[in-house]
């Protein structure tokens, strides 16, 4: 499910690259959706054979902070080794244990880019995307049901960072003209548990 995750998750940030560098020429540099399909793509080579789930992210994490550029390869790269070592070295990933990694993603997020909800940053997306997960779990549904919970809630959440003053980044520079604009990395949160959620469900690969 890990490699399956990796792949599909390039492929979905590679497909909308062009929309997400046009997100970031709005706030940031405008290379957001080129630098984080640069990373996954050298995540999908670096993905070893036969690797237990963790050892696949941490590999996958490792490959995107070395080959993607600005804030997104450190952060994309953090939350991917700390899902990888939360997994640690078990064979098969049930909904608890992804839950539990999704928690530690987000924990590594924050701690490296110091930020909370309402900066206008991934964490907008990230937070609530966990917080479902959670949830979901909690009433007892399945993997597949709750990774769509999440990623559901990720793409709410990146929604309402249009009318949010960034406070976080190159965006924060802009002040009262960040408003109105989705955020880059909300978005390409989205597309990355929108991943997570199809290959759950049997979808993508």
């Amino acid at each position: 499910m890990a490699a399956a995750f990796v792949r599909r998750a390039a492929r979905l940030v590679t497909a909308d690259a062009d929309r997400l560098t046009r997100l970031d020429a709005a706030v940031g540099d405008g290379d957001h959706g080129l630098n984080l399909s640069r990373g996954f793509a050298a995540a999908v080579e670096a993905l070893p054979e036969a690797a237990l789930p963790g050892k696949v992210l941490i590999a996958a994490g490792r490959a995107i902070v070395s080959k993607t550029g600005g804030a997104s390869g450190p952060l994309y790269g953090t939350a991917l080794r700390r899902a990888g070592k939360a997994l640690g070295d078990a064979e098969e990933i049930d909904a608890a244990m992804l839950g539990a990694a999704l928690r530690a993603a987000l924990e590594g997020v924050r701690e490296l880019g110091q930020a909370a909800e309402g900066d206008k940053t991934m964490v907008d997306a990230l937070v609530p995307a966990v917080v479902a997960y959670e949830a979901a779990l909690g009433k007892g549904e399945s993997l597949a049901e709750c990774a769509r919970a999440a990623a559901e809630a990720a793409e709410v959440g990146a929604e309402a960072t249009v009318s949010m003053r960034a406070r976080k980044g190159r965006a924060s520079y802009l002040g009262e003209r960040s408003v109105g604009h989705l955020d880059p990395g909300a978005a390409s949160t989205v597309l990355v548990l929108r991943a997570l959620s199809d290959v759950a469900a049997g979808e993508g690969s």
